[in-house]
């Protein structure tokens, strides 16, 4: 471990701070704070979990596997193995993940700028050059870690400071009263908020990124690999938990001057505007442009590695140019509108996120045992199917008449119970039947 030095895990831990302060970074803690207003904090905190934690302990979890998502999910299952992992590199690479950083960027750093009349043609222009930066620094994934932990987030993270401690010094309002739909429930509906941010299934594809770069220092132990991973993240976590504090306090004070705005990327247009100005626009512009594009190039990156490696006959390079050109489309679909779609599809896959993830980290404790995997699994994905339906306004009277049954269901994360009671289930059958232990692998 002496060839990763304290200079590189610093760097590291800055890259993965990039990897995941991006798009839904940005614009969910302002809309938080103005929302929730006076109970702005503890809705933070259940946001922090989701957002923060549950990312942190997913890139834990994969590197103790092995190196990618797959040898991750394998833990249940070969099928699952298979069909999970792509479920999760297509939603966070062409259809949206990616997209959304192109959409963000462009609500925030060129929007307010733009004549109402010319906003459809700007989005195309914008996104068609970001995405063209995106393949640029994209076509050389071995330069990333020094590319974003030297350069970038430093830039990134000295321009959000600067806003956040000038919308502390001068608060351009007061907090309000709590707002819909944060009239109560307030942590479960940050814990539910933090899905947005997409950072827990995102641990789980940039993780081999992470992996990547520890083992280009010449380093292939497993457990010298989680251990310098785990120093990293805990700088990633720090520094994610310290900004978003500060965009929701933002976001807290914002009332007044970004009253009805329909997303956070709005909120902090009209926030940095009243700050300081014009100048105010163009510090948050490149900020979130910074921001943005290294999620977009992380996503694409993994995304295209990932690909590449199950359809054989499209190269990595060709997957770069597929996913960005793919990805410039569906963004001028527009933020408000793509998020419309994001945020259900998300509610029914995270839960399945956040199963293997917490399962891993418990393997020893029920002895590996697929079953557990399976039947947690299970549990958790039928009730996310139904929750996604349900954010989808496809409600079926009979089963959410069943399922509000379950203990937390109303605040959304009814499938916690049922996915641990499943476990325990799976650990019952695979003991009654005296399997072995399964080894960590």
């Amino acid at each position: 471990m002496n060839s990763f030095t304290r200079f590189d895990t610093l760097k590291l831990g800055l890259t993965m701070f990039a990897l995941f302060f991006g798009a839904g970074n940005m614009i969910f803690p302002p809309l938080l704070g103005q929302q929730a207003g006076t109970q702005t904090w503890i809705t933070l905190a259940g946001f922090l979990i989701t957002g923060v934690g549950l990312p942190y302990l997913g890139v834990i979890a994969v590197t103790m596997s092995g190196n990618q998502l797959s040898d991750l999910a394998g833990k249940a299952s070969p099928l699952f193995a298979m069909i999970f992992p792509l479920v999760v590199y297509l939603a966070l690479g062409p259809f949206f993940g990616v997209p959304r950083t192109a959409t963000v960027s462009f609500e925030i750093a060129v929007s307010p700028f733009v004549p109402d009349s010319y906003t459809r043609l700007a989005l195309v222009l914008f996104s068609i050059l970001f995405f063209a930066v995106t393949i640029w620094l994209s076509l050389k994934p071995n330069k990333m870690v020094d590319r974003f932990g030297s350069i970038l987030t430093p830039i990134l993270l000295a321009i959000v400071t600067l806003i956040v401690l000038i919308g502390i010094v001068n608060p351009v309002g007061e907090a309000g009263l709590p707002q819909e739909p944060y009239s109560k429930d307030f942590f479960f509906k940050g814990f539910i908020e933090g899905y947005g941010t997409m950072d827990a299934m995102a641990a789980l594809v940039f993780a081999i990124i992470v992996i990547n770069a520890v083992k280009a220092k010449g380093i292939t132990d497993r457990k010298a690999i989680t251990s310098i991973t785990m120093k990293a993240g805990t700088i990633a976590v720090i520094g994610l938990s310290l900004v978003y504090a500060g965009l929701a306090y933002l976001g807290m004070t914002s009332r007044s001057v970004a009253e009805g705005a329909t997303n956070g990327g709005d909120i902090l247009a009209k926030l940095a505007y009243a700050l300081m100005g014009n100048n105010g626009l163009y510090l948050l512009g490149l900020a979130v442009t910074l921001a943005c594009l290294t999620t977009s190039v992380g996503l694409v990156s993994a995304s295209a590695s990932y690909l590449s490696r199950v359809a054989t006959a499209v190269s990595y390079k060709g997957f770069v140019f597929i996913i960005s050109i793919f990805s410039t489309v569906v963004a001028n679909i527009g933020l408000t509108q793509l998020l419309a779609v994001t945020i259900p599809v998300l509610v029914g896959i995270y839960p399945l996120a956040i199963v293997l993830i917490i399962f891993r980290l418990f393997h020893r404790l029920f002895r590996g045992y697929h079953e557990v995997y399976i039947l947690g699994l299970i549990a958790a994905g039928v009730i996310g199917i139904f929750d996604m339906l349900s954010a989808f306004g496809l409600e079926w009277a009979p089963a959410v008449k069943v399922l509000g049954y379950l203990p937390l269901y109303t605040q959304g994360v009814g499938w916690i119970l049922p996915a641990v009671v499943f476990g325990l289930i799976g650990y019952v059958i695979a003991a009654a039947q005296g399997k072995p232990r399964v080894e960590q692998q």
